[in-house]
């Protein structure tokens, strides 16, 4: 089980990746007629990171070998900084990423005007997309994993 979740979650990290460029990008245009498709592209964000948040949660709370060994020394574990990437690192920034989303469709949502609207989006989900690419344990990192996991 936990190697096909890591296997999705490895994956779909692409999905939400390139959901959270567009959305930033949308957000960067100009003028209200695009408005309806950068609400589109926000939700497709907001879908692939709550997706990756579900199966990151089942990776940390019940699959993942790495926070297990960390909830049971958790002094220690902020020693070792492959386990505090996994338990405390990676796991905060993705979560706040999401929140962000979140937050900034929610701002957006309430918003009449265009410029504001794009202008709460693209902070937002710029911050977002932001902790996602610092957060990713990228293959040159330390504590690294394979671009695509086979």
């Amino acid at each position: 089980m936990y190697t096909l979740v890591l296997f999705l979650h490895s994956w779909l990290r692409w999905l939400a990746l390139g959901a959270g460029l567009a959305a930033v990008l949308a957000a960067l245009g100009k003028g209200g007629e695009d408005v309806r498709r950068l609400e589109r592209r926000g939700l497709v964000f907001m879908i692939a990171l709550d997706t990756q948040l579900l199966l990151g949660l089942l990776l940390y709370g019940l699959l993942s070998p790495f926070t297990s060994q960390a909830m049971q020394d958790f002094g220690g574990a902020m020693r070792d900084p492959l386990l505090r990437f996994w338990a405390v690192e990676h796991f905060t920034m993705m979560l706040m990423a999401a929140i962000l989303v979140h937050v900034g469709r929610v701002l957006a949502r309430n918003t009449a005007d265009a410029g504001k609207k794009r202008k709460r989006m693209l902070v937002c989900f710029g911050l977002a997309l932001l902790l996602i690419l610092v957060g990713i344990p990228w293959p040159w990192m330390a504590v690294g994993r394979p671009l695509f996991r086979m």
